[in-house]
């Protein structure tokens, strides 16, 4: 049985900054599209190329054997003047025609997860030769069962018309089509389509929402990571049916199950309503490579501008009279690794960042700067961070621990303490970026989690490493002078996993949900294990013991006595596994508390 005493510091070390508990929403994967956007629709503006001899975008299908479709002008597109990026084939316009007009035909699709209690918004932008009626239905995959069905009248002429409607299901199935047909021989061309749950945030589901304020993010940072080097913040100035999907350069790992495409259904307006939901500051990525100085300087205006000024004055007439004030901005995402479009060495990135730098801070002189790199690496401390510190007062670091792979039950215990070991690794990196840095320039640790715990499912070993990271985070932040971390990302990405009508705290998610009841407090200790702080009269205490099969008891010096307890015990070191709350074993005498932990576990105690 391990034994480990907890002495804490009389003076303490100092407060635990609310950005420690920082996050990311990056467009990556199904952090947005199957997560936090409300849309349900995939493809929804016809990005790619048409099917093999259908004409059909991919994830739609066709209605009717006498049915023409083909890809042609499109409807969304790039805000005109502002981009710069050679992408292809990221938008279209579905065109369809009725060769005969005696039989129904359209399109649709598939795999719709719908249900009986919620009403859905359905629009469609479309424009026609002549007048035609469509009717718009969700039933079962075969079309033989109808649980909603609605018509509109397309007005004739060469315009772009948006329609709306409400679609209320008398039954729920979780594979219903979504079904758009006509009778005419007339070509309807279709822009846009889009369909979700009519109780959304602008646009984002209200319970993914809800568990991001739960888990006390204090800091979000967006539009990345990888995808800041793809993101064009004007397009977010149109309408979100009229933006440009964005093609990912950096193809698999940007946005793998939305055929390569992000679909742009998230702003800069929405990105500012999210933070002030849950509480956050916002961090914003710039695309330094395909966005000018000029560019990313009007981004600062938009934000920061009064409406006497060019972009200011934008954001007011499109509601927002005040200035969205924020402060935290990054000069681009993992310059130095190879795979970020622009100059990778450490003179080219610091050139570029500072021509950025420069033109952003004559718009906003208080901004808080953060720059790239590869760190900890000397040379670009000495060609980068270093020269650019008179006007950048961060720079990132990131790591990604081992994911838990397997090919037999040996495996797993290996794999689950090499993550861990990574944990320390960070921890040696933080403390060599700060000798190397001296006092110059702080550390954004801006993305930390377990690599590829996107891909799978979560378990016990996941939540142990989110609270051996966070216990170091937080003990180290003080001595390294950390300011910012964050977690990456929240959603579907570790923390939070979401369904098609509901959203959960993983086992990573509830323990950064834990560890964030030391925000604000004073540290009185931290070790490995461990953390202290003091708040308001009331001491915490997080404890962990990551051990597979051996005890730990915790010797805790305080005055008082514990009045607020909790243990979260894992059972087993397998995957696909969760934690289980109940109260710990604990007792109080003589100014000592005794606590002991089962293996995997983590406990939290408060102190009066």
């Amino acid at each position: 049985m391990k034994k480990f005493d907890i002495r804490p510091c009389a003076t303490g070390m100092g407060k635990v900054s609310p950005f420690l508990f920082g996050n990311n929403l990056e467009h990556t994967r199904s952090s947005i599209y199957r997560g936090l956007s409300a849309q349900m629709l995939r493809n929804r503006k016809f990005s790619g190329k048409p099917s093999a001899m259908e004409g059909v975008a991919g994830e739609w299908f066709l209605i009717g054997d006498r049915t023409y479709a083909i890809i042609h002008a499109p409807y969304a597109h790039h805000y005109p003047g502002h981009y710069h990026m050679n992408r292809q084939l990221e938008t279209g316009a579905q065109h369809l025609m009725c060769c005969d007009p005696e039989k129904e035909g359209g399109f649709g699709q598939h795999e719709i997860d719908i249900s009986d209690k919620e009403t859905y918004l359905f629009a469609v932008v479309a424009k026609c030769e002549k007048d035609v009626e469509i009717t718009v239905s969700l039933t079962d995959r075969y079309g033989k069962k109808t649980y909603a069905e609605k018509k509109i009248a397309i007005s004739g002429g060469d315009e772009w018309k948006r329609y709306e409607t409400e679609l209320s299901c008398t039954e729920s199935d979780c594979d219903a089509s979504l079904r758009l047909v006509f009778k005419k021989r007339v070509c309807l061309c279709i822009g846009s389509m889009s369909l979700m749950n009519k109780d959304n945030f602008h646009g984002m589901r209200k319970d993914v929402v809800k568990l991001m304020k739960e888990m006390g993010i204090k800091i979000l940072r967006w539009p990345g990571g990888n995808f800041a080097g793809e993101y064009n913040w004007f397009d977010g100035l149109l309408p979100a049916d009229e933006r440009s999907p964005l093609l990912s350069y950096l193809g698999l790992e940007t946005q793998p199950h939305s055929l390569g495409f992000d679909g742009h259904d998230i702003n800069t307006d929405d990105f500012i309503a999210l933070c002030r939901e849950i509480g956050a500051e916002p961090f914003i990525t710039i695309n330094p490579t395909w966005c000018t100085p000029e560019e990313n300087a009007a981004w600062v205006e938009y934000c920061n501008g009064d409406e006497n000024t060019e972009y200011g004055r934008i954001r007011a007439e499109r509601g927002h009279r005040e200035p969205y004030n924020v402060r935290y901005w990054s000069l681009g995402n993992e310059f130095g690794y190879g795979h970020m479009e622009g100059d990778n060495t450490a003179k080219g990135y610091a050139r570029l960042a500072r021509n950025q730098a420069e033109k952003m801070l004559a718009v906003s002189p208080d901004l808080i700067l953060c720059s790239s790199g590869p760190y900890p690496n000397k040379e670009w401390v000495e060609n980068s961070a270093l020269p650019l510190s008179d006007i950048v007062e961060y720079v990132s670091y990131h790591t990604y621990s081992p994911e838990p792979v397997f090919e037999k039950d040996a495996d797993i215990e290996k794999r689950y303490l090499a993550s861990l070991k990574n944990v320390k690794n960070a921890e040696d990196c933080l403390k060599t970026m700060r000798e190397w840095l001296g006092d110059k320039v702080k550390i954004s640790f801006d993305e930390w989690n377990l690599w590829y715990a996107w891909y799978r499912k979560s378990s016990v070993p996941d939540g142990m490493h989110a609270a051996m990271m966070l216990t170091m985070i937080i003990g180290q932040a003080p001595l390294s002078d950390v300011g910012i971390a964050c977690n990456f990302e929240a959603v579907n990405e570790g923390a939070i996993k979401v369904y098609p009508h509901n959203a959960e705290f993983t086992a990573t998610g509830k323990m950064i949900k834990l560890m964030t009841e030391h925000m604000n407090g004073e540290l009185l200790y931290a070790d490995d294990f461990t953390v202290m702080t003091e708040k308001d009269g009331i001491k915490t205490v997080t404890a962990v013991n990551p051990s597979v099969g051996e005890d730990a008891v915790f010797s805790i010096e305080a005055d008082g006595k514990p009045f607020e307890a909790a243990l979260y015990e894992g059972k087993e070191i397998m995957p696909v596994s969760d934690f289980e709350e109940k109260g710990p074993d604990i007792s109080a005498e003589n100014g000592s508390i005794s606590l002991k932990l089962s293996p995997l576990s983590v406990a939290i105690i408060k102190i009066h």
